[in-house]
């Protein structure tokens, strides 16, 4: 089985993991019921979407 050569210190273990941190979701307010959507999605709440743009949502998230 293959084994490390050298321990690998934990700065050399973080700078490696320093790329692989989450980022945090961007949410928007919905112009046309105030609730909290993602970008480029439409409203869970209302179903806006755009202007003159509304899709029917059932009401169960």
């Amino acid at each position: 089985m293959a084994l490390p050569k050298l321990r690998i210190s934990p700065t050399r273990k973080n700078k490696r993991r320093s790329h692989l941190a989450l980022s945090k979701t961007n949410l928007l307010e919905c112009p046309s019921c105030g609730a909290t959507k993602r970008p480029h999605t439409a409203c869970t709440d209302c179903g806006y979407v755009r202007p003159g743009l509304t899709l029917k949502t059932s009401g169960t998230v």
